[in-house]
Order: structure tokens, then sequence, then C-alpha cells
């Protein structure tokens, strides 16, 4: 699935290529049980439609009201709430908390770098100053860093907003606030083999927010019946996967145990930055895979990223059940190291 944003801001930058003045709320800051996380939109459009969520409902009214200001005049404003307890308990909350809410007028041309950006899978993050509302589009993790006009804090917070994916509000030691707000491509799985334990793998993935894929040019196998709601690709792996590409944000399983489908994809898996790859197979299956793998000028060291057997050691026999063993492996993985 595209980043959560990406739908919304899509919406907003409509709404202005049609002569709409369009104002963008972000949650900046939340404490307590705040029912959205830092990063969440609300996108409203001077007609009065809006679209998106700062909280479960309960401070939207004041949030739009305040937006319609700052479409007028131009002017952003951060605005912070208390929700209450039995504010809390009307949306489905247990306790009270409080949440800030940046508001700012859309630029359209702005607004159409983010969404050209997220549908070129190309990462951003966003940093706003919240005393001047001056912001500045980081296209590098270490872009900060050469920039006379981010302090090396500031430029540390960028390269960690990057790392975690986590919108974030920084401090400086100056009093100056800044919230950085990353906008990173979806994370995606690319499965190949569109056998029994794809099914209920694609299924899991895409509650856990993966953009599946899966490829196989068996089309006997690869059918919608069997694979609901699951992008299907009925090339061949290799061109399919140059056509794909794979980045630091893309994870490959091959489920197929036949070499010719299997390990073309473990090849341009491993000259990429995926950032997981998984291959199904016995030890000694996965061994003499390994060999042929050598045997095309693949390091030891290389090898070592193939996951392999795939899925973590839990007993695993059903398709269902290694599904999640090789689920639960990728997001330990992901969690540990995608950047």
């Amino acid at each position: 699935m595209p980043h959560e944003s990406a739908p919304l801001l899509s919406v907003g930058l409509s709404w202005c290529q049609s002569g709409h003045r369009v104002a963008i709320a972000t949650v900046v800051k939340t404490w307590g049980s705040s029912p959205r996380q830092a990063g969440s939109l609300l996108v409203i459009c001077d007609s009065g439609d809006f679209v998106g969520s700062v909280s479960g409902g309960c401070i939207e009214g004041a949030v739009i009201a305040a937006a319609q200001k700052t479409m007028s005049d131009g002017v952003s404003q951060l605005l912070s709430f208390g929700v209450t307890q039995d504010m809390a308990w009307e949306v489905g909350l247990a306790c009270g908390g409080r949440v800030e809410v940046w508001v700012e007028r859309a630029d359209p041309e702005q607004l159409q770098r983010l969404v050209t950006a997220l549908a070129r899978r190309q990462p951003l993050v966003v940093v706003t100053s919240l005393a001047t509302g001056q912001q500045q589009v980081l296209d590098h993790p270490d872009q900060a860093a050469s920039m006379a006009s981010i302090p090396a804090t500031l430029a540390s917070a960028c390269r960690d907003a990057f790392a975690r994916d986590a919108a974030s509000d920084v401090e400086l030691s100056d009093g100056q606030r800044f919230f950085l707000w990353p906008l990173l491509p979806a994370l995606r799985l690319l499965i190949v083999g569109a056998v029994h334990t794809a099914q209920p793998l694609s299924q899991m993935a895409m509650q856990c927010d993966l953009d599946v894929t899966v490829i196989d040019p068996r089309t006997a196998f690869a059918t919608e019946s069997r694979f609901p709601s699951v992008t299907l690709c009925k090339e061949w792996p290799e061109p399919a996967l140059e056509r794909l590409g794979l980045d630091r944000r893309t994870a490959l399983v091959t489920l197929t145990h036949d070499p010719k489908l299997d390990e073309p994809p473990l090849a341009i898996a491993l000259r990429s930055e995926a950032f997981y790859i998984g291959a199904l197979g016995s030890g000694k299956t996965h061994a003499t895979r390994l060999q042929r793998l050598r045997e095309q000028g693949f390091s030891d060291d290389s090898l070592s990223r193939i996951q392999g057997p795939i899925g973590l050691r839990i007993g695993a026999r059903s398709p269902a059940e290694i599904a999640v063993s090789i689920l639960a492996q990728l997001i330990s993985v992901l969690r540990r190291e995608c950047p």
C-alpha cells in the first residue's frame, strides 16, 4: 500500500489545481493517549471539504475552523489541545491526552513535489520551523549535514527521521523547535512463486501494511481466485524485478524450490539494497543454492544476506505457520535494519 499520506496529499493537490485554497493540519506532538500519531494529516479545502484525521473526531472542528483562518491570511498556526477523559471515552480511548497540531496553507508546488516523490519511491523529510513556518525538503539522510542553515543537532535528528520512519518534534538548545516529517516509500514485499505458502503470507503481509506483489509466470498458479486483492505479476521474475526495482524499502521472498525461478531473483536482490532476502527450502537445498550463487561470483559475506532456510525457527509445519515464521523474521530484520 502507498504511504498513508499519499492519497490525502493527492486530494489536496487536486483541490489546489481546481483553484481552491487548501490548508494542511499535521499532528506534531502527542502526550498520553492521543488517538492519532505524529505525522497524521487533515487536509482542508476552502469549500468546507476535508480528508484525513488528526484525532478520533474530538478536535477536528476546532482545527478546521483554524484552517479557514490560515487559508484566508496565510499565517501558520501551532494549536494545542487537551483531550479530557470524557472526550477520550467518546472516541474509544481509556484516558485523556494532549496533542499539538501545525496548520499551514498548502503550497501547490510543494504539494506536487511531495506527491511526485511518493509516486517515484523517493524518500523525503520535510523540516518545518514551528516559529517561522519556514520549510526545507531533504531527499537524502546526509543532505542536512551539508547545509549551513541546519545545526548539527538538527542534522542528526534528520538522519534519525530517515532511519526510523517516524515523525518527531525537535527542540534545540536555543529554544528553536522543528517538526521533522518523513515521507518514505511504501514498504514492499515481492514474493516469487504463487505457491500455497504465498497465499497466507501475502494476506498477512498486507495486514501489516506491506505493499505485496506475487510474481509467477505460471498462470495456473497466479490466479485472482487464489490471491484475492493481491497484485499479481505473471512475468518471469527477472524482467519483473528489473521493472519493479529493489530498493532499501523492499523485501524479496522466493518460494518455488525451482532454481530457474528462484535463483535469478536472488542474484538481483543481492546486487540491490533490499532490506530482506529469503529463500524457502531445506538446509541441503539451500547449501546447493549458495554454491551455485558462489559460482556466479557472490562472496560468502554477500550470500549471508539470504535468510535460508527462510523464517524463524518456531517449528512451523503448515503453509500458514510457515508464513507466520517468514513474516516474523522479515519484521525482525525490518525493525532492526530498515531505513
